[in-house]
């Protein structure tokens, strides 16, 4: 099957054991990634993004050594022909297999932000501005409502504020405080 290897420069031979191997390890991290297999449940999928750890992404780990010997590897391959000198071919081998973890390190922090929780909480609208829909009475007296903007998304909620005057529709007020889940504000 490898008998093309056989008649190679032994450099060149490293680097093709190299990328395939490292091919087919990662081949099989990547069907076990999306089967659940790192789990210990092979039939179970986890896509909780918990792995566990510390932080997302561990420089000295397995799977790192993986997509370094995948672009060292290939990298040798293909450029063996291309660069007469062969330290600078193992410089540059070096050089794509550290920037395969790189971009590994670079996709892992994009799915880390599909993880935000956007959920919608009172909390996350303290000191936020809003507009007033429906006007205010003063001193607690009643509610009103105002809309206000929280990650892109508009809410009409109820409102009342501690002022001495009533808040009219229209204008814009600032969220103080929650009490009793309705939204206290003052005119900005």
């Amino acid at each position: 099957m490898f008998e093309f290897l056989q008649n190679l420069e032994p450099l060149h031979q490293g680097f093709w054991y190299t990328a395939i191997a490292a091919s087919f390890i990662f081949l099989i991290q990547t069907v076990l990634t999306f089967i659940g297999g790192g789990h210990g449940e092979v039939a179970h999928a986890d896509f909780s993004g918990d792995s566990h750890a510390d932080s997302p992404f561990q420089l000295f780990s397995f799977r790192n050594l993986i997509n370094f010997l995948l672009g060292f590897g290939w990298s040798g391959v293909a450029f063996y022909n291309a660069i007469g000198s062969k330290a600078l071919l193992i410089f540059i081998a070096v050089l794509v297999g550290a920037g395969f973890i790189f971009l590994f390190f670079i996709l892992i922090l994009q799915i880390m932000k599909l993880t935000e929780d956007n959920t919608f909480k009172l909390e996350n609208l303290i000191g936020r501005a809003g507009e007033v829909y429906l006007t205010i009475p003063e001193n607690m007296s009643g509610k009103g409502k105002i809309t206000i903007s929280l990650n892109g998304t508009s809410h009409e909620l109820q409102a009342m504020t501690e002022e001495k005057e009533k808040i009219q529709s229209g204008d814009s007020v600032r969220v103080v405080y929650i009490y009793d889940k309705i939204l206290v504000v003052s005119k900005i």
